[in-house]
């Protein structure tokens, strides 16, 4: 990832990597998880319903979307793009508002990346730099976001290769979670 592109921490904060093999070109992972930034809905097995906000209608530098974490849409979180490189994939994500969530916004930031790999696959990730308030939530909120990373991986995975949709709504997770390797954590 290109450090230089990141937000300047301002404090001290917790890191959780995930990562895991998706048998698909890197440019098809990369136009679900990505380009189609504002239907992470089709395969987040943690989000209820995803749109584009502010005008944003596709996934590029300053686009904007809510993702609803229940049917009644009151927890919920409000992202950001805040920088994409499409020659080395990588993209940050940072929330600027959520209800019901404990993350310090102004110390949260998340990496969206897709490599490319030899055989015609490609392996995706997510690297999640976060604060919590109160801050001694963040080891409670590590393990949750661990669970949450690696699980949005797997249905990644399963609608690039399938194209069929996972999400909470479907509850199509509990189907085929175990139907594939478990992500790989890098911390």
């Amino acid at each position: 990832m290109n450090m230089a592109m990141a937000q300047k921490m301002k404090k001290k904060f917790q890191t959780v990597k995930v990562e895991l093999r998706i048998d698909a070109p890197a440019d098809k992972v990369w136009e679900a998880m990505v380009l189609d930034y504002g239907a992470i809905s089709n395969f987040s097995p943690y989000i209820y319903a995803s749109n584009y906000e502010a005008g944003s209608l596709k996934g590029e530098v300053g686009a904007e979307r809510k993702c609803s974490f229940n049917s009644k849409g009151s927890q919920w979180v409000h992202e950001k793009i805040k920088s994409i490189d499409h020659d080395k994939r990588v993209m940050i994500n940072v929330p600027i508002d959520g209800a019901k969530l404990p993350l310090d916004y102004d110390n949260t930031q998340a990496f969206y990346t897709v490599k490319e790999n030899p055989d015609g696959s490609s392996t995706a990730g997510y690297e999640m730099q976060f604060r919590t308030k109160p801050a001694f939530m963040g080891m409670l909120a590590k393990g949750g976001f661990k669970k949450q990373l690696g699980g949005t991986l797997v249905g990644l995975k399963h609608f690039v290769e399938t194209g069929e949709k996972v999400n909470l709504a479907n509850e199509k997770y509990e189907e085929i979670k175990d139907k594939y390797p478990k992500p790989t954590v890098l911390d």
